[in-house]
């Protein structure tokens, strides 16, 4: 593909999409020559060290339109006279009166900015999940007339309506996602199945190299050298980290065990507060967001890696976790929960543990087992390695994307996994 491909995400840099970064960085080494139109600011001051090298510019769309009415303003009396504008219009009418939202208003006045600040070398816009990026990424397209495509992941697929994914569909030139379930769900909504592809994300496995050795074969009897238990997920209701705490509140009470959690999100108070009545605040390290290094410590001080995953209220569920495949790449045992997605990585008793979703009397019964079993939890995560060292290396998913964005095949997007 020649000329310059714009990626409208949600926003960047973000802690929590290393996957982004990485797909970026890895694409740039291609070639890929990518502008970033992100919908707003960063909300972290940290950064991973993929996003200091990665060489896109970035530009952010007003996150608030009424924050920046000159610019929308202005972008609006550009667009007027574009011959794409009433096709535009027609698709966001058609949307809100579909499903009437602010939301829906914002997204199009940030599309009328992206269509009005976009680089004339851009040739292709790319967005990254299936519900507002895509919808700016749309209204873009229809009034530039030029072709789209969408990465899907999890929340975005799963809570927003079949209508809209239809539309979104039957408008893109293609689409990947990370999940066989999500993959298979989208292709049952278009009558051209063949522009939904399966792409895992993968990890660039020069970054997790495992560590030397793991730690002592903790068993949970020395109060002086619990089992460390670690999570890395957000603290909202699809982690499921408040079952968690009712598992470890069942736990033997001469168990000895301290747990790690890493990542923010509107939970973290209630979270807190539950562990405080439970009396297990004395166990328990609230990190909070953390950047990349810091989380691979963690991965190579942990016995266990807990994501008790489950699909929410709103239906918004987990894909394949990233940090499932992070902490797999560090030999670390993991237990989760059987989620469609999730049993795509974990095969259950063979490289890791999957118990029923919502069920905390299960996961109650898994932690004791995994606590008390050093020698488990080592076959496991050592399973759990070479599976992700075989099947889940970047490279692989990196070779499809270039051949979706029409990169001629290099070394780097076919090199196996070492």
């Amino acid at each position: 593909m020649t000329g310059t491909v714009a990626f409208i995400l949600k926003g960047y840099p973000r802690l929590s999409e290393t996957f982004i970064a990485q797909e970026i960085h890895g694409l740039e080494q291609l070639g890929l020559d990518i502008h970033i139109y992100s919908l707003r600011p960063p909300r972290e001051p940290e950064r991973h060290p993929v996003h200091a090298q990665i060489r896109a510019d970035v530009t952010y769309l007003p996150e608030r339109l009424r924050d920046d009415l000159p610019r929308v303003w202005r972008a609006l009396r550009q667009a007027t006279s574009r011959p794409g504008f009433k096709k535009a219009l027609r698709r966001w009418i058609s949307d809100m009166l579909r499903a009437p939202s602010p939301d829906r208003a914002r997204r199009f006045g940030q599309a009328l900015v992206l269509a009005g600040e976009i680089t004339p070398e851009t040739t292709h816009l790319h967005a990254h999940f299936l519900h507002t990026p895509s919808s700016v990424a749309r209204y873009a397209a229809a009034l530039t007339g030029l072709p789209w495509s969408c990465s899907a992941h999890a929340r975005d697929i799963w809570t927003i309506g079949d209508w809209e994914k239809r539309a979104k569909l039957g408008e893109m030139d293609w689409l990947v996602t990370c999940t066989r379930t999500g993959c298979a769900h989208l292709a049952e909504l278009t009558p051209t199945p063949a522009k939904v592809e399966l792409v895992y994300h993968g990890l660039d496995l020069e970054r997790f190299s495992p560590p030397a050795a793991r730690a002592p074969a903790r068993d949970g009897t020395k109060a002086s050298d619990p089992v460390r238990l670690l999570s890395v997920g957000r603290a909202v209701e699809k982690k499921g980290f408040d079952l968690l705490l009712k598992a470890f509140a069942s736990l033997d009470k001469g168990t000895h065990w301290r747990w790690v959690h890493i990542g923010d999100g509107s939970l973290i108070d209630p979270l807190k507060g539950q562990a405080r009545r439970s009396g297990l605040e004395e166990r328990i390290t609230w990190l909070g967001a953390c950047p990349q290094a810091q989380v691979i410590d963690q991965y190579a001080r942990a016995d266990l890696f807990i994501l008790p995953s489950r699909i929410a209220s709103d239906g918004d569920r987990d894909g394949l976790p990233n940090v499932l495949v992070e902490a797999q790449s560090q030999g670390l045992c993991c237990l989760s929960t059987r989620l469609p997605a999730i049993s795509e990585l974990i095969d259950d008793g063979m490289t890791g543990l999957l118990v029923p979703a919502d069920e905390a009397s299960a996961l109650t019964a898994a932690l004791a087992q995994l606590i008390g079993d050093p020698d488990l939890r080592r076959r496991l995560g050592e399973a759990g390695l070479k599976k992700v060292r075989r099947d889940f290396s970047h490279h692989t998913g990196l070779a499809k994307l270039a051949r979706r964005f029409g990169l001629p095949p290099t070394d780097q997007s076919t090199r196996p996994a070492a």
